[in-house]
């Protein structure tokens, strides 16, 4: 078997202290930093197996590589890379899967914990003087909220969003899950979206991004929001509206944000979400809700797996292309 060329294109996607075991098939391994979309065909033209986490693949890119047969993603979504072409070019795709079930979770926690108890906004105040200046044990410039009692909705129910629901229960929350906006009649463990909305007190988003939720969140779901809830966003960035999401911060039809992520990564200094700064309850995160160290490390483990798994005609978490 001659050497697969296996192309890296943006190592800096995982922090440096972080070992990518390299698959034991023989194989030339080129890594590359960061690869922009004007670098992309040169660097992938003479490729067998590409690697990216985030760099976008098009159909008009792969057009230009005729030796590609994978392309091993080091995540979990999907929207950076074009599955059609890849179908009818019989491409393999492989994602990674699991290997955020305890980090993202936790941050999600980190977030609604922090909100709900405005530990920000307390601690800025800290800082500012305002313990000294109460002349008291105590203030109460913010509300403070238990968990418990509340209700968490969740949107997603894959394995992030269940391992959230049961972190709730442990708080003594309830839980509910939004069906489908379109769905006719819930299914008995899932609430019809307009009720999930009315009722929930924490909205946690961990679902895809694709046509059917892209801008799911947006002025009319707020405007349905009568428990001024939380809302969470550690899955997608363009799952939101984010103009609308200003606006929902700034006349009170929620109680506050916390996002993980943005419709564009990293955002400049005039995006919309960066002027959401400006509100006490609002805390925005860099995309770091997946990288726990443990969760990178495995991450790396499964690339690995699943380029080893397609060198053995047998390949996993495949998502598009077709093998044989």
């Amino acid at each position: 078997m001659d050497p697969l060329r296996i192309v890296f294109l943006d190592r800096d996607t995982f922090p440096e202290s972080i070992d990518i075991p390299a698959p034991s098939v023989p194989h030339e391994w080129i890594v590359h930093a960061r690869t922009t979309a004007e670098q992309v065909v040169e660097r992938i033209r003479d490729a067998d197996i590409v690697v990216t986490n985030k760099v976008v693949l098009t159909a008009a890119m792969l057009q230009h590589a005729p030796r590609l047969r994978m392309i091993a993603l080091a995540a979990t979504g999907t929207d950076n890379i074009d599955l059609d072409a890849c179908n009818l070019r019989r491409i393999i795709v492989s994602n990674v899967r699991d290997y955020a079930a305890h980090t993202v979770p936790e941050h999600t926690f980190s977030l609604i914990l922090a909100l709900r108890r405005n530990l920000l906004a307390y601690r800025q105040s800290v800082v500012d003087g305002r313990w000294h200046d109460s002349g008291q044990f105590c203030y109460f410039d913010y509300p403070v909220r238990d968990l418990a009692g509340a209700t968490l909705g969740i949107i997603g129910r894959g394995a992030l969003g269940e391992a959230v629901a049961e972190i709730a229960r442990a708080f003594d929350m309830r839980v509910q899950f939004a069906a489908r906006r379109d769905a006719g009649a819930p299914a008995d463990d899932y609430t019809s979206f307009t009720h999930f909305l009315r009722t929930s007190d924490v909205i946690s988003l961990h679902c895809p991004l694709n046509e059917q939720t892209r801008g799911m969140i947006g002025a009319e779901e707020f405007a349905l929001m009568e428990r001024r809830p939380l809302l969470i966003n550690t899955a997608r960035g363009g799952l939101v509206n984010e103009q609308a999401l200003e606006h929902a911060l700034e006349s009170g039809q929620i109680s506050g944000a916390g996002f993980d992520v943005a419709t564009q990564e990293p955002p400049g200094p005039d995006h919309p979400i960066m002027k959401l700064l400006r509100f006490p309850n609002f805390i925005l995160t860099p995309h770091v809700a997946w990288a726990s160290q443990e969760a990178i490390r495995a991450m790396a483990t499964q690339v690995r797996d699943n380029i080893e798994a397609f060198c053995r005609d047998a390949p996993r978490n495949v998502v598009a292309g077709f093998h044989g």
